[in-house]
């Protein structure tokens, strides 16, 4: 049964929000920063009555841009930080950011650009810097120990070794043998510290915006993934708590089995937790992972919150999920660490896909709010658990769709015109030019507690603007909002909704 405590911890207030990741942020320098930009959308999360923004991960992304497969599970992505703020503070020259492009379209990420150009730019910011005696800078240094030094001394090798991953790095210091840990330290001392110096100016952009927000009575949920990238500080410096080999190769890997959705499943390829190594020291790098979150976010999604009760064990030999299986994750042991971990910080728990009894009585017994996705729901089956009417608990998370569904528009415009004639029935138009109009205001008269709507959704954009194919590489994570698409959404009419059903405060 529920705990009453933990019902009335975790509840979110009823509000309305937006999910946009940072990437999407219009600015001049290719990707979304926490420039400007970032606080004029506040204030149209203000104006429109929302009370929630949805970033996806905030992590240093590798190969695939990815913010699920990031360099750190702490770590801040470093191509976040405004160059505008570091040109304020006297520590670049506009000249020095005008010398490279950064961008071919406005409403496209070209990874390319940045990864060629960012971290030069970042570097004469760098050595113009004198943080190293500041005591803000040393605070920082001293709070984040757990992890900041791995994470900046593991990206200072990997840049020597021309950015391929640890497992291909030189026997010993793949190894991390004492003597080569040593050497590598030494003779990379500087750019360890630029390492280092990118993650405070990340961290003093982000809190300040975040400030910012929970000003305007807004808070910040941020998206974790269950799973770490192989290739992350992390396996490198923990390896002992993951499925690995003598030679440190992942043996079986996460993902999840096929499903109506994909006939050979996904398979994601992180390496998978060794949790009964974890348990004997009371789950610490969780521990430390969720505290550190906290400090990010107000609310924290764990993304397939569903792994933590059952998780799907893959072959690494496999090259697809078929031959998978199902193992029993920690469960309740995990789950009380991370509550005890964030403090007053709150929690939405991903429980899409294979959401069996335990996993029901676990989210039910933590009091940790699950989700609904509306595009699930519109499959013509009046009783489909994620249509509105069928909503069981206020204590819940609503959603459009997520970063890997499709845009609304998208989404019904490739349904045949036979499962249409359900939508105008359900939503009570027969014009397709409301039709979208009516989906998203149901949704803010359901009962759930939090709706959250794409951007692309309220844009009504198709699925050109679409963030995320899951299991591809090559295309995803590059959608960005162009300043003048704010002109294209009736504000006043978000509002109005958000006041007549009682999202806002």
């Amino acid at each position: 049964m529920t705990n009453s405590l933990d019902s009335k911890k975790y509840r979110l207030e009823r509000g309305a929000g937006v999910l946009l990741p940072i990437s999407s942020i219009p600015s001049p320098y290719g990707i979304g920063t926490f420039g400007k930009e970032s606080y004029k959308f506040v204030d149209f999360l203000e104006g429109i009555g929302c009370r929630y923004w949805q970033v996806l991960p905030l992590g240093p992304t590798s190969y695939g841009d990815s913010p699920y497969q990031s360099f750190s599970a702490f770590a801040g992505n470093p191509y976040f930080v405004d160059f505008d703020i570091l040109v304020e503070e006297g520590l670049l020259e506009q000249k020095e950011i005008d010398a490279y492009d950064w961008q071919v379209s406005e409403d496209t990420v070209d990874y390319g650009l940045i990864y060629n150009s960012r971290f030069k730019v970042l570097k004469c910011a760098y050595k113009r810097s004198n943080h190293k005696n500041k005591q803000e800078y040393i605070d920082f240094c001293k709070e984040n120990e757990y992890w900041l030094e791995d994470y900046s001394f593991y990206m200072a090798v990997k840049s020597h070794f021309n950015n391929v991953e640890w497992l291909l790095w030189d026997e010993d210091i793949k190894n991390r043998s004492p003597q080569a840990m040593d050497s590598y330290r030494s003779n990379l001392e500087d750019d360890i510290d630029f390492w280092k110096f990118t993650q405070f100016k990340f961290a003093k952009q982000w809190i300040k915006l975040k400030a910012y927000a929970n000003s305007k009575g807004i808070q910040i949920i941020g998206d974790i993934p269950l799973y770490v990238a192989m290739d992350s500080s992390d396996v490198w410096v923990h390896h002992e708590m993951f499925e690995l080999d003598e030679e440190k190769n992942p043996i079986n890997v996460a993902g999840v089995p096929p499903d109506c959705f994909s006939e050979y499943g996904q398979r994601w390829g992180n390496p998978l937790y060794r949790w009964d190594v974890m348990e004997k020291d009371g789950f610490s790098w969780w521990r430390q992972r969720m505290k550190a979150s906290a400090q990010l976010y107000d609310i924290i999604r764990i993304d397939h919150f569903i792994g933590i009760v059952n998780y799907y064990s893959i072959p690494v030999s496999c090259p697809t999920a078929v031959e998978g299986c199902w193992m029993e994750g920690p469960g309740r042991k995990l789950t009380d660490v991370i509550k005890d971990a964030i403090g007053d910080a709150k929690i939405i728990a991903e429980d899409l896909g294979n959401l069996t009894d335990n996993v029901i009585a676990l989210k039910e017994e933590t009091g940790f709010p699950g989700m609904k996705i509306l595009q699930f729901g519109l499959d013509g089956n009046v009783d489909n658990p994620n249509l509105m009417h069928n909503y069981s608990t206020t204590n819940m998370v609503a959603y459009t769709g997520t970063h890997d569904n499709e845009t609304l528009v998208g989404f019904v415009g490739n349904m045949k015109k036979e499962d249409m004639k359900f939508l105008y029935k359900y939503f009570d138009t027969e014009s397709d030019s409301k039709l979208f109009e009516a989906i998203i205001r149901a949704l803010y008269t359901s009962i759930a507690d939090v709706i959250l709507i794409q951007m692309q959704d309220l844009l009504y954009l198709d699925n050109k603007a679409r963030m995320n194919y899951p299991s591809t590489i090559g295309n995803n994570w590059k959608w960005r909002l162009l300043k003048e698409q704010y002109k294209m959404i009736d504000k006043e009419a978000l509002k109005e909704l958000a006041y007549l059903y009682g999202r806002m405060s």
